[in-house]
């Protein structure tokens, strides 16, 4: 079963070591803009997002893509670029609904997260544990653990209230 990237946006901390590793993972240097993953700040209120490609199902950068450039790895369940076909028109970065596409100058081409081929350097280097690959089932798994902790403290407390009401003493009727 295909591995996925997961975030949890709480745990991120907005150090951008996931954008250095990124970029020096495929750039050979520390260059933010280079990253496959960008952290978008809100400094005044001290919160940080990750932003990479979800790899959808149904990428809608594959769709548009007028040359077939972009496709998915079942094997990897990575949606990929095929660089020898890819003709920089930019399609792919006016419809992804994420802003996870990128266009490098340098090299006049599209750039997107490509899971590192199975083993993601920006998970391995979170301290924090904002960023997981792991399989769908496991992360859905540990989701509904999560969840279900939250509600078990709201029903916690809702028990406990009609417990209370429950076992009041009964007023005396006329």
């Amino acid at each position: 079963m295909a591995k996925l990237l997961f975030i949890d946006y709480e745990k991120c901390v907005g150090c951008r070591t996931c954008e250095m590793a990124c970029s020096i993972q495929h750039e050979g240097a520390i260059s933010p803009s280079q990253s496959r993953i960008s952290i978008i700040k809100w400094e005044m209120e001290g919160e940080a997002l990750p932003v990479t490609c979800a790899h959808c199902e149904s990428a809608p950068c594959a769709s548009i893509c007028p040359v077939g450039a972009i496709s998915r790895d079942e094997s990897l369940g990575a949606v990929t670029i095929d660089y020898e076909r890819c003709i920089g028109c930019r399609m792919c970065i006016a419809v992804c609904p994420f802003g996870a596409m990128a266009f490098d100058n340098t090299h006049n081409r599209v750039f997107k997260c490509d899971l590192c081929d199975g083993d993601p350097l920006c998970v391995r280097l979170c301290v924090y544990g904002a960023l997981r690959y792991a399989e769908v089932a496991e992360h859905s798994s540990t989701n509904q653990r999560r969840a279900a902790d939250r509600l078990r403290g709201v029903t916690a407390a809702h028990h406990v209230k009609r417990w209370t009401y429950a076992h009041c003493e009964p007023t005396a009727r006329e």
